[in-house]
C-alpha cells in the first residue's frame, strides 16, 4: 500500500487547475533516490532545465525547512521543504518570483520494493504563469516530470552500479 501525500490545505487536488501524478519502479535503492532527491547540487543531472539550485538557511542539503531558489519551466522559482520523512517522501512548496500569485507543491513519495522502489511525484499548480503555460500544451507539466522520472532512474542505477564496484 502506497502512502497518500500530505497536501496542504490550500494546495490540495481539488483546489488547483493543474494537478498531475507520475510513477516509476525503479531497480536502485531508496537510498540511492533519496541521496539525489536531497542533494540539490545533482539535480541538473536529471531535472529538466534545472541548472543550479541555491540552498539557503546554510544547508548543504535539503532537510525540513531548506528554502532554495533554482529555475523551472524557465521561471526563477523560491520554495521550502515543507514535508520530510528521510527515505520516504520529501515535498516542498513555492512559486516564481514573477508571479506571486501562481505556486506549486511537488510531493515525492519512496516506495521500497524487491527490486529497488516505487517512486510516486505528484504536484498541484495554481495561478496565472502556470496556467498560462499550460495552454499550449496542457500535458507539458506531466511529460516534463514522465522525463525527470526516466532520468532520475538513468542517474540512480548509474550511481548505484559505480558503488558496487
Amino acid at each position: 500500500m502506497f502512502e497518500a501525500i500530505r497536501w496542504p490545505e490550500d494546495m490540495k487536488p481539488s483546489r488547483s487547475p493543474i494537478h498531475f501524478t507520475n510513477e516509476l519502479e525503479i531497480a536502485a535503492s531508496p537510498e540511492t533516490i533519496w541521496s539525489l532527491l536531497t542533494d540539490p547540487k545533482v539535480w541538473p543531472e536529471f531535472y529538466p532545465g534545472v541548472s543550479q539550485v541555491d540552498l539557503r538557511d546554510g544547508h548543504t542539503r535539503l532537510q525540513s525547512g531548506t528554502h532554495f531558489e533554482t529555475n523551472l519551466a524557465g521561471k526563477d522559482v523560491e520554495a521550502s521543504v515543507l514535508e520530510f520523512e528521510p527515505m520516504t517522501r520529501i515535498a516542498w512548496g513555492g512559486g516564481p518570483k514573477a508571479s506571486k500569485e501562481s505556486r506549486a507543491y511537488h510531493a515525492w513519495i519512496i516506495t521500497p520494493t524487491l527490486k529497488g522502489c516505487h517512486l510516486w511525484t505528484e504536484e498541484t499548480m495554481q495561478g496565472p504563469l502556470w496556467l498560462e503555460l499550460a495552454k499550449d500544451a496542457p500535458d507539458i507539466f506531466w511529460r516534463t516530470h514522465e522525463k525527470l522520472l526516466e532520468d532520475l532512474a538513468k542517474v540512480a542505477l548509474k550511481r548505484q552500479s559505480s558503488a558496487l564496484r
